[in-house]
C-alpha cells in the first residue's frame, strides 16, 4: 500500500518538496527544474486523489494554488527517507552503475 502511494516517476521528489511546508505550483517547477510542468500537473492531481496532497486555490488574477501534504501525505516522511537511504547504499555498493541504469 506504502508502495503504491508513492509509485510513478518524480512522485517521491513531489512529496519531498512538499514535506518542508506548502508550495505553490511555480515553486514546485523552480524546485524540480527537469520535471515537465504536464508532468507535474498530473502528478500533484494524482496525489491529490490518493489523499495525500490537498489543494487551495486562492482567489485573484491570476488564480494562485497551494499544495500541501495530508497527514496521509506526511506520515510517508518515514518511507521517503529509508527509500533514499537505501538508494544511496545501493550506488554505494556499486558506484560504476548509473542512476539511469537502476530503472532500465
Amino acid at each position: 500500500m506504502a508502495l503504491a502511494a508513492v509509485s510513478g516517476r518524480w512522485t517521491t521528489l513531489v512529496l519531498r518538496e512538499l514535506m518542508g511546508g506548502p508550495l505553490g505550483f511555480s515553486e514546485l517547477r523552480e524546485r524540480l527544474p527537469e520535471l515537465p510542468a504536464k508532468v507535474l500537473s498530473q502528478r500533484l492531481r494524482e496525489l491529490g486523489e490518493r489523499g495525500l496532497v490537498s489543494v487551495e486555490r486562492r482567489r485573484g488574477f491570476p488564480v494562485r494554488t497551494s499544495h500541501t501534504l495530508t497527514g496521509g501525505g506526511r506520515a510517508l516522511r518515514p518511507l521517503l527517507i529509508e527509500l533514499y537511504a537505501t538508494g544511496e547504499g545501493l550506488l554505494a555498493m556499486d558506484p560504476s552503475v548509473g542512476r539511469s541504469a537502476l530503472f532500465e
